[in-house]
């Protein structure tokens, strides 16, 4: 039989979704359903001295207003060790107000219109404190976290950089600027609450369900077997879905006072403060290198943002530590708090801003040495892991440069910035590496055969839109030897086996490898001859030894091709391609999907996202999509991803490696490569808008 994994099949939740019958949170109802509507702070720091909520209060409909001032008692914030997703998240808990947008009081009302209206009629007074709010100012204040997000040290140091560098017979040193981000999905975040017997019910958006059951349980001071958290959909989370954020803290408590379920959506401009953001950076790379390309020393230091009312170190120069070699290395990581919103994971954290430094920086040096810029990544390809000195578990870098520089025309690139034209455009090419580390978690999995010929799987594990539901069908069918629409997937309740959810690009890895140990033993019981009908099975999975032993990552390589208009530095994305190594592919379609999606992401990273702040009052003044940028289908013409043939078998069972985040990572850089190629303008500051390309080009014509 043909193997079912890496099948490019249509995702088996397709029709749900196009015809409406997949529910998300924010489409749930419930029976004598309220609704929710939350007022949000319009200061940057300080504390609340008043509330005056008696106009809200007596509108006819209106059953709750909630405040400081009566909301009930919640376990207080605190660290996590194990996991920051489930530390309690307590709302509406004290007057103090830490960033401009959080929660400072809730209505609940029979309709949603009512619900909004009361809550533009409570007036809120504050005593301010002056906040800081502007990163470059604070920087005297910087810190170093000890470790970032992701459990790695913030620093690292191998030989001597200095002395070497200082001596290097070619050398970059510059500074690279990235914005705040926000994750801008689809899908605003949405919550419903029910309580019913002493057990409280919450239909959510969420990635991570159990880390969701764990924070809410804890936050209302309850059992967690008197909790259920259900997402079944998500439309869209980018890592601004992992925490649990206002609404499904405020909806569990609401119906809890009112006895009947509450629903709470934010608003597209409350995503902007009471959800996360990617926080903005300023990184400095350092390359030296000999004659002939041979890196000698490395340095990748970076500054980001953190919040005042939580700590995130956003691991930005981790990618640097083990992409090329170099015996004079050193990275470092520096945050620095500051009374906005909290920042937290957004698509790639870490390799998506890092590489947009670190891969113009590799580009500046091809230049400075004369030398193409895919044959100086070549020149320093590493034969073990130069930080971590174990072996990669797969190492796919040069095959996807050079299978890349193919496909795309490399050859006919042409090296002096400039030289190539299309009527009013100067066009140029851009390439650059791609790197994401590759991560297996802890993870349980349960199948269960309906029939002698159908089954069906459960676990908590969650489907964001990158088809895990097909995927884990997939996984099942091909082991249990039926057809894929025999395979009924079962996701996103807490009361099913835990998962480390989607997130990291650890999710179907991880739950793949889980549900294949469930399978497995399902099988041995089938063939034992036990009856098969209502017959169950559970599987584990963990890291093991090969997570130490070996440096696992998934690879890829980036080359765009973009013009740039003489007259006015309007920069247009003409054509993309990246090729991607990642493990074996357990669906060709909707892997492929991902990547070009987290390509299309880079593009609006280097080109156009950018959440402003307005240092007056630390609001960001980008709260919508009409002012927050993502390129749309004109901006991306011509974007193709091409996946190699790969085994990890370090990696799990399936050899399998993430692509939820691999394409994003370094396709921005990509692109500010290829605009320096076009017209000569270096734009280290992003995103690349016209305003940074213009002086360049009236140097040109001046």
């Amino acid at each position: 039989m043909d193997s079912i994994i890496g099948q490019a099949i249509d995702r088996i939740d397709g029709r749900a979704k196009v015809t409406g019958a997949a529910a998300y949170a924010g489409d749930k109802h419930a029976g004598n359903m309220a609704y929710g509507a939350i007022v949000t702070a319009t200061i940057g720091r300080g504390r609340v001295t008043s509330i005056e909520s008696a106009a809200a209060r007596s509108m006819p409909g209106v059953l709750m207003v909630m405040t400081h001032e009566n909301a009930p008692r919640q376990a207080p914030f605190q660290p996590r060790a194990d996991d920051r997703h489930a530390r309690p998240k307590p709302q509406l808990a004290s007057d103090k107000v830490q960033y401009f947008g959080q929660p400072v009081a809730l209505v609940v009302a029979e309709t949603p219109e009512t619900a909004r209206a009361a809550a533009n009629v409570i007036t809120v007074v504050y005593e301010k404190i002056a906040g800081v709010f502007e990163l470059v100012a604070a920087s005297r204040d910087a810190y170093d976290p000890l470790k970032s997000s992701n459990g790695t040290s913030s620093d690292s140091h191998v030989g001597s950089f200095d002395a070497s560098f200082d001596t290097a017979h070619a050398r970059v040193d510059a500074i690279y600027t990235t914005p705040y981000q926000s994750h801008a999905m689809m899908e605003p975040h949405a919550s419903l609450a029910s309580w019913q017997n002493d057990k409280l019910t919450v239909w959510s958006a969420l990635q991570l369900v159990e880390s969701a059951h764990k924070s809410i349980a804890d936050t209302l001071l309850l059992e967690p077997d008197q909790v259920e958290v259900i997402s079944e959909y998500v439309g869209g989370g980018f890592g601004g879905k992992l925490p649990v954020h206002a609404d499904a803290i405020l909806a569990g408590l609401a119906t809890r006072e009112l006895r009947r379920p509450v629903r709470i959506a934010l608003t597209r401009q409350q995503m902007f403060h009471v959800t996360t953001h990617r926080p903005a950076s300023i990184q400095r790379v350092r390359l030296g290198a000999d004659p002939d390309g041979t890196l000698t020393s490395i340095a990748h230091q970076s500054l980001s943002q953190s919040a005042r009312a939580d700590e995130f170190a956003e691991p930005i120069v981790n990618s640097t530590r083990s992409l090329y070699s170099a015996p004079h290395r050193l990275t470092s990581q520096r945050i620095t708090a500051l009374d906005l919103p909290v920042p937290d994971s957004m698509r790639a954290p870490g390799e998506a801003i890092g590489l947009l430094a670190l891969e113009q920086a590799m580009d500046e040096l091809a230049v400075a040495l004369d030398m193409d810029p895919i044959a100086l990544r070549l020149k320093n390809e590493p034969e073990q892991d130069p930080e971590k000195e174990v072996p990669f578990s797969t190492r796919a870098l040069i095959p996807c440069l050079t299978e890349g520089a193919r496909r795309f025309g490399w050859d006919r690139r042409r090296k002096r910035p400039g030289s190539t034209r299309d009527g009013k455009w100067l066009v140029g090419m851009g390439v650059a590496a791609a790197i994401r580390g590759n991560y297996l978690r802890k993870a349980a999995a349960r199948v269960t055969m309906k029939s002698a010929r159908h089954a069906f799987v459960e676990m908590d594990m969650t489907d964001i839109g990158t088809g895990s539901y097909t995927v884990l069908a997939q996984i099942a069918a091909e082991l249990l030897g039926l057809p894929v629409e025999n395979v009924e997937v079962r996701l996103g309740h807490s009361s099913y086996p835990d998962t480390p959810g989607s997130g990291g690009s650890f999710g179907a890895s991880s739950c793949g490898a889980a549900l294949h140990d469930a399978c497995t033993k399902l099988k041995a019981k089938l063939v034992a001859g036990e009856g098969a009908q209502g017959l169950s099975a559970e599987g584990h999975v963990a890291p093991g030894e090969d997570y130490k032993k070996y440096s696992q990552f998934a690879y890829g390589a980036h080359f765009a091709e973009v013009g740039v208009d003489e007259a006015t530095g309007e920069v247009r994305l003409r054509r993309m391609l990246g090729v991607f190594a990642a493990g074996r592919i357990l669906n060709a379609k909707t892997a492929r999907s991902q990547l070009i999606g987290g390509m299309i992401w880079g593009v609006g990273a280097a080109l156009e996202e950018e959440a402003v702040v307005d240092p007056r009052f630390g609001a960001f003044i980008t709260q919508d999509l009409a002012t927050y940028h993502v390129p749309v289908h004109a901006d991306v013409p011509n974007v193709d991803a091409v996946l190699l043939d790969e085994f990890d078998p370090h990696a799990n069972v399936l050899g399998s490696k993430g692509v939820g985040e691999l394409g994003i990572c370094g396709a921005g850089a990509a692109v500010a490569n290829a605009v320096y190629n076009a017209c000569g303008a270096r734009v280290r500051s992003y995103p690349i808008t016209l305003d940074k390309v213009l002086p360049t080009l009236l140097g040109r014509t001046g």
